[in-house]
């Protein structure tokens, strides 16, 4: 390869191509279909799970190239879709591309991914979880009324046979709040797997005093 044969914007010259040559392989050229792999990242929002496994329309296409990168390759991958945090089944139309460079699709480049997600086919009820307070201002003592709770949880039977009561904490954020008495929302921290169906009571009292008094 000379500077002559490399093409640069008017006013720029070529004084040198490094390497001056190089290798030509010549192959036969061959065409067979290799199935789809859709490339799936991220897990549902919890208490909701991957049903089955994600399918693809068509499940393979035709790809073309030389003969022995043809015959190394074992699939296509489609571009990467995202289940972070989704709670209902997922249809999307995908690019596909291939590792080898060498290798193209010899016809259609997008196909069609569905991952069906669901609720967590099981539930359970963890009974008599007490109520913790959080951020509460300095000089300042409280009580909660009732002072434990029940909540139910739903996920996988894998997750919820893991799960202990001391891994799920409820609490109220009482944050910013001076003395007096106040109705408040019952929250829980629980496995990021599992997902809350109910607390009960969803509302305590919550009395908050002047360490004065």
């Amino acid at each position: 390869m000379t500077p002559d044969q490399i093409r640069v914007p008017t006013g720029i010259e070529v004084v040198q191509v490094t390497p001056s040559t190089i290798a030509l392989t010549f192959e036969n050229a061959l065409a067979r279909e290799v199935p789809i792999v859709p490339s799936i990242e991220g897990m549902p929002a919890p208490g909701y799970v991957v049903v089955g496994r994600p399918t693809v329309s068509p499940e393979s296409l035709e790809i073309v190239g030389p003969e022995t990168s043809v015959k190394r390759a074992i699939e296509a991958i489609t571009e990467t879709i995202s289940i972070a945090d989704a709670t209902d089944s997922i249809r999307q139309d995908v690019s596909v591309g291939l590792i080898d460079p060498a290798l193209r699709l010899k016809t259609q480049r997008t196909v069609t991914v569905n991952v069906k997600i669901a609720p967590g086919p099981l539930e359970r009820s963890l009974r008599g979880l007490p109520v913790h307070i959080r951020n509460l201002g300095p000089q300042l003592s409280a009580q909660v009324v009732p002072s434990v709770v029940d909540v139910g949880l739903r996920g996988s039977r894998e997750t919820l046979a893991r799960l202990s009561s001391d891994e799920v904490t409820m609490y109220v954020d009482v944050g910013g709040l001076g003395a007096g008495q106040y109705p408040m929302l019952v929250h829980a921290d629980a496995s990021s797997r599992a997902g809350v169906t109910h607390i009960e009571p969803a509302t305590v009292q919550v009395r908050i005093n002047s360490a004065k008094n």
